[in-house]
């Protein structure tokens, strides 16, 4: 099965036990449910399995989050997002996502636009987008010899 759909999309069911859980990081994993390389959005379950830190982080666009388990914060607030809660981040916001627990955490991000991973002087280290994510995904199922769900639309 192909990894781009090109009809027109009016609904669709994405079945995620069939997707599998990417390695993003060191305990960091993402899962891609929905990748538009055409309007520079995507959805993606992110799970953390230690406590730990995402990198520092721009976000071009707005992302939407609900976390389904565990909690996690941004060193730069002073708010713990916990299973249920729902959380929007404003283009342009910087900050460092944070799992304290030893509790396995996944939350669902809508991201509109690319993020952008900083180093301390706000240098851009290296940009994510829908297309870096797909790459990673495809990489990984290859590597796996794992079969590729389909997770990117060509049209909204």
């Amino acid at each position: 099965m192909s990894t781009v759909e090109t009809r027109s999309v009016t609904d669709l069911l994405v079945q995620t036990e069939q997707i599998p859980w990417v390695p993003q990081g060191e305990n960091i994993w993402f899962k891609p449910v929905r990748l538009s390389p055409s309007s520079s959005t995507w959805v993606n379950l992110l799970k953390v399995t230690k406590s730990g830190r995402i990198s520092r982080h721009r976000h071009l666009g707005a992302v939407e989050a609900w976390v389904i388990k565990g909690s996690w914060r941004y060193l730069e607030h002073d708010w713990v997002a916990h299973a249920g809660d729902f959380v929007f981040e404003g283009r342009g916001d910087v900050h460092t996502l944070v799992t304290d627990g030893a509790d396995e955490m996944i939350t669902l991000f809508n991201i509109h636009g690319p993020i952008e991973y900083l180093d301390d002087d706000d240098r851009v280290l290296r940009t994510e987008t829908p297309e870096t994510k797909l790459a990673l995904y495809e990489d990984f199922c290859r590597r796996e010899g794992l079969k590729l769900a389909p997770v990117v639309f060509s049209r909204d």
